[in-house]
């Protein structure tokens, strides 16, 4: 069985100022940089045969940290990216309640069908092997919505650089 452990990224200037990233690059706060820390020491002694992480800028900088004791190479892959919000990207998230949804924000089952894509990847090429994926808030969401063939809204929400672990 391959262990998938599947980690939110850090926490983001975007997050703190409550702005809907969405496929924005982002950027890692301080405090984002010593959560990645702190997941990197919990880590420090786990075999680990691959990290993966989203193509966003806030994701990759999380696994970079992660992996650096492990001296291995970060794959990207759009797969793990956070959620189009389409027009709704970068706008201030309070500002949001009640305003009617534009047609170019990623529906679930777009988001659904990447979380499996990339499970049946990870499954196909690290077989009984576990692999670090670092991805976002709501895609992470998705993808234990898949693992576990639940609704989205039955699955708690991931806090930053929170770690879970998922038995392919």
């Amino acid at each position: 069985m391959t262990r998938l452990l599947l980690v939110r990224h850090g926490q983001t200037v975007g997050n703190v100022n409550q702005i809907l990233q969405g496929q924005d690059p982002g950027e890692l706060t301080d405090e984002g940089r010593r959560q990645a820390a702190e997941v990197r020491d919990k880590l420090l002694s786990e075999p680990i045969d691959a990290f993966y992480a989203s193509d966003l800028t806030r994701a990759v900088d999380t696994c970079a940290i992660i992996a650096a004791p492990h001296g291995m190479e970060v794959h990207t892959t759009p797969l793990l990216r956070e959620r189009d919000w389409g027009d709704f990207t970068g706008m201030f998230i309070p500002d949001l309640k009640d305003k009617v949804w534009p047609d170019n924000v990623e529906t679930i089952e777009q988001m659904k069908e990447r979380a499996r894509q990339f499970m049946d990847l990870i499954r196909r090429e690290y077989p009984g092997q576990t692999v670090v994926a670092v991805g976002h808030g709501i895609i992470n969401k998705a993808m234990q919505s898949v693992y576990y063939d639940r609704p989205m809204h039955e699955v708690e929400k991931m806090t930053n650089a929170e770690v879970r672990v998922l038995e392919l």
